[in-house]
């Protein structure tokens, strides 16, 4: 793909894809405006639009002040972060890099046409960790681990601005970061009790249910009243089990 040739021998090679819904040059508009501070980035908007200057919402409408990015231009990604744009191919494809030469990292977007009504858009991120640099190698081992799941959130974010679908309000979005926090929480604790309580098998037995309902939240697009109400009865079962643990004496 284009920006490939930027990083070699990446430390994270990712490629995410969607379909949608029409054809690439209604698809590229939504493209050229994304960054902070620009048009947002259609994901998580709670995170990602943190202290932006254009509001906490990423835009349902085309801003023509962001239509025509160049080569080199600047491209906040945070409010600490910054890439610039790459080659650019209008209708086709869009390379952000890192501002290093050699460059450190690289993300494009890519349009293929499918037929005459549908488009793949592919994201791929290719970039080295900054091993020397712990504040850099910190945002390097975020990404890592949020890349999955926020990418695949733009996607379906562009997906919906694109094919004229309601966005998803703010405060859903709030519930469904909450749900993934307090599953990813529950997750953590059950692996500390694995090493705290003489009951062995209800200790993994929490570990292994919280580890499924923190995979189910990140991927399956179930209503986030399930993950909720899932999360609450794990947290109800640790309560309890520490309740019952605190009354007896440890066993030898």
């Amino acid at each position: 793909m284009p920006g490939d040739d930027l990083v070699h021998s990446p430390s994270l090679c990712a490629t995410r894809a969607i379909t949608i819904d029409r054809r690439s040059e209604e698809i590229w508009s939504w493209l050229a405006q994304m960054g902070y501070g620009r048009a947002g980035f259609y994901g998580y908007d709670l995170i990602e639009n943190i202290g932006s200057d254009t509001g906490m919402r990423s835009v349902e409408s085309i801003l023509p002040q962001f239509q025509h990015p160049k080569p080199g231009d600047a491209l906040p990604i945070s409010a600490v972060a910054s890439m610039v744009f790459g080659s650019i191919q209008p209708g086709s494809y869009l390379v952000w890099r890192g501002g290093t030469t050699p460059s450190d990292g690289s993300i494009v977007w890519a349009l293929y046409p499918v037929d005459n009504r549908h488009t793949r858009l592919v994201s791929r991120i290719r970039f080295h960790y900054h091993w020397t640099k712990p504040p850099l190698l910190f945002l390097d081992l975020f990404t890592e681990f949020g890349d999955h799941v926020a990418v695949a959130k733009i996607l379906l974010g562009i997906k919906a601005r694109v094919e004229k679908r309601p966005s998803e309000p703010l405060l859903d979005e709030a519930a469904e970061i909450m749900v993934c926090v307090l599953a990813l929480a529950e997750l953590i604790a059950a692996m500390l009790f694995i090493f705290r309580w003489h009951r062995w098998g209800r200790a993994w037995f929490l570990a292994f249910t919280s580890g499924l309902l923190l995979l189910f939240v990140l991927y399956v697009r179930a209503p986030t009243w399930i993950g909720a109400a899932s999360g609450c009865g794990i947290f109800a079962g640790m309560i309890l089990s520490l309740r019952a643990g605190s009354g007896s004496s440890p066993e030898g």
